[in-house]
């Protein structure tokens, strides 16, 4: 196993965080998995920007993403439910003709530490991360299992300066370069 480590020398860097449920039939009171997310993310010392509900809609979708991408205060956009394969899961449909750039290792990592966690139910999610200009998007199951798997096993350590050998927060100020 790999073993973390920090940057002792590095000061850690809050990210401003939005979080996006996708949901036909759940509200900002009754979204688990959107509001752990949300703990998590401020429990780490991060801010969670803005929370919300959008229904299981490509277009509604797509939209919510892209008005946190074009707002310069948000670093990250986080996505949860809408990943699997019922006939209304469509978030991957909706962001991942968005991404500038895709992000294949986190659908990898994260099938590989939900499995640790919840066998091979993992492959019933189609997780998804990617670049759409300089903001992250991160696509996650509606689970709180799912969102606490995301979260405590990849994320935590990526959205954190002070993680080696890398992170994505040391990329941020040369995702602009041509």
């Amino acid at each position: 196993m790999f073993k973390t480590e920090r940057f002792e020398d590095r000061a850690f860097k809050p990210l401003s965080i939005a979080v996006i449920a996708v949901s036909d039939t759940r509200t900002l009171e009754t979204d688990t998995g959107g509001a752990l997310l949300k703990s998590l993310l401020e429990a780490d010392g991060h801010t969670c920007f803005e929370r919300q509900v959008v229904r299981d809609d490509i277009q509604l979708i797509r939209a919510a993403v892209q008005a946190y991408v074009a707002n310069p205060k948000v670093d990250v956009v986080l996505t949860t439910g809408g990943t699997g394969f019922s006939g209304r899961d469509v978030t991957p449909e909706a962001v991942e003709p968005l991404f500038d750039k895709r992000m294949e290792g986190f659908s990898v990592l994260f099938h590989q530490y939900s499995g640790t966690t919840v066998g091979t139910s993992s492959m019933q999610s189609r997780a998804t991360a990617g670049l759409i200009g300089t903001t992250f998007v991160f696509s996650l199951p509606g689970s709180r299992g799912a969102c606490r798997d995301a979260w405590e096993g990849i994320l935590t350590q990526q959205l954190d300066y002070r993680h080696k050998p890398c992170n994505l927060v040391e990329l941020m100020p040369r995702l602009e370069e041509r």
